[in-house]
């Protein structure tokens, strides 16, 4: 998703071309072909220049991918376990777009029923943003 964004966040087609290219390639994506590469944090910061709900997306994925504390789940809740802005930014995110949840504080249990409808949501905008690439189109902030 971020990727995405990203490219069509990118004006200049040559530039754009260059790291769809890459990625067909398995190269890592730089900054005008020079050695600084772009990172996953660089692409997440832009598509929240966009799209500010990829961010709160972004974080809470990364937060289950990567090793970490959120892997223990079955004795600890890692929506708790999150700092508390990170966590009242998701939920706005959520009450938001998908009406809940309506819990004070809510676990990850309760967050958790909202999953479905989040994803379903995630992969339509992604669809989008895909066929806008396709259709070599911009991105408006």
């Amino acid at each position: 998703m971020i990727r995405t964004i990203y490219l069509l966040s990118i004006q200049d087609r040559a530039e754009r071309q260059r790291l769809i290219d890459a990625s067909v390639n398995g190269e890592p994506w730089t900054v005008n072909g020079k050695k600084a590469r772009i990172t996953d944090k660089d692409m997440a910061e832009r598509a929240g220049q966009f799209q500010g709900w990829t961010a709160s997306v972004y974080k809470f994925g990364c937060a289950f991918i990567h090793l970490s504390a959120f892997h223990d789940y079955s004795d600890r809740d890692p929506f708790l376990s999150l700092p508390d802005d990170e966590r009242q930014e998701i939920l706005h995110h959520m009450r938001s777009y998908h009406g809940g949840p309506i819990e004070d504080d809510p676990s990850f249990t309760d967050i958790s029923r909202y999953f479905p409808a989040i994803f379903d949501k995630v992969t339509g905008n992604l669809e989008c943003y895909l066929k806008s690439l396709e259709n070599n189109e911009d991105i408006q902030p």
